[in-house]
C-alpha cells in the first residue's frame, strides 16, 4: 500500500501519475511495496552542471524522486540539498508545486563551484537527527564527478553506516570519465572493515540522463536498498518492521 494514494496524486501532481504508477512497478518488484521511508535528493550545483539546469534534467530527476517519495512517505514533500563547494541551499519539493520548482530555487543561488560531497552529506545527516524518525531513509544523491576532498566524503559515508541512511549517488556525465572512479571505489568500500553495513549504491545515467527510461532509472533508485535494509535491521540500525 503506497503512503500517498493514485486519486491523491492525480488531485495534487496530475503531472507525475505515470511517475508514480512506475515507480509502484518497481518497488513491488524489489519487495518494497508498503515500506515507509523518508527520501531525501541531494544535487550538485557545480559549474559543470550548468548543461543539466538548463535542459531540464535536475527538474526530471527531481519529478521521478516526488513519484518515488508518494509511495514512501506521505507528507508529499522531498527535503532538498543543492551543494557545490559549500551547501548552496537546503529547501524542499513538493507534490503540489513541483512544475518549474528547480528553475525557481537555483534562480536564486549565486555563484557555481566545485564539487564537494561532505558538506551535503553531513546537511542529509542533520536535517533526518534533527526530524526525529527512526524510519529509515533514501538518499538520492547526484552529481557530475568526483568531490574535491576525497577522504571527507569517505569518512562521512562511513560514520553515516550507523544511521538508517542508505546513498543511492547517480552520475551525470560521460560514463568513461575517470571522474566516476571515486563513486565505484566509494560504492565498493568494505564491510565492516570500514563501515558497519555497505550503506551505498552507485549507477551512472549518462550524458543524457533524462533518457533513461523511468523504469530503469527506479529500478537502478532501488535496486540496493530491499538488501541494505536487511542488514541495517540484522545490526539494529533500522526497527524491525
Amino acid at each position: 500500500m503506497a503512503a500517498i494514494s493514485l486519486s491523491k496524486v492525480e488531485e495534487t501532481a496530475p503531472a507525475l501519475v505515470s511517475l508514480y504508477k512506475s515507480a509502484g512497478v518497481s518497488l513491488r518488484k524489489n519487495g518494497l511495496d508498503g515500506v515507509r521511508a523518508a527520501v531525501y535528493l541531494v544535487v550538485d550545483y557545480s559549474g559543470s552542471m550548468k548543461p543539466y539546469y538548463k535542459d531540464g534534467s535536475v527538474q526530471a530527476l527531481a519529478d521521478r524522486v516526488l513519484g518515488l517519495s508518494a509511495h514512501f512517505d506521505d507528507d508529499g514533500t522531498v527535503p532538498v540539498v543543492f551543494f557545490s563547494t559549500d551547501v548552496d541551499a537546503e529547501t524542499e519539493i513538493a507534490l503540489a508545486d513541483h512544475q518549474g520548482r528547480i528553475e525557481r530555487i537555483v534562480a536564486g543561488l549565486g555563484h557555481m563551484g566545485k564539487t564537494s560531497y561532505h558538506l551535503a552529506m553531513d546537511a542529509v545527516i542533520d536535517h533526518y537527527l534533527d526530524s526525529g524518525s527512526t524510519d529509515p531513509a533514501l538518499v538520492v544523491f547526484q552529481t557530475d564527478g568526483g568531490p574535491i576532498n576525497k577522504l571527507a566524503a569517505e569518512r562521512y559515508l562511513c560514520k553515516a553506516a550507523r544511521l538508517p541512511l542508505f546513498w543511492q549517488f547517480i552520475g551525470f556525465g560521460d560514463p568513461d570519465s575517470r571522474q566516476f572512479d571515486y563513486l565505484r571505489k566509494l560504492d565498493e568500500l568494505s564491510v565492516p572493515h570500514k563501515r558497519i553495513v555497505d550503506n551505498a549504491g552507485f549507477f551512472h545515467a549518462g550524458s543524457q540522463p533524462r533518457k533513461v527510461s523511468d523504469a530503469e532509472l527506479y529500478d537502478r533508485l532501488v535496486g540496493e536498498f530491499p538488501q541494505w535494509l536487511a542488514a541495517a535491521r540484522a545490526q539494529g540500525i533500522v526497527p524491525h518492521a
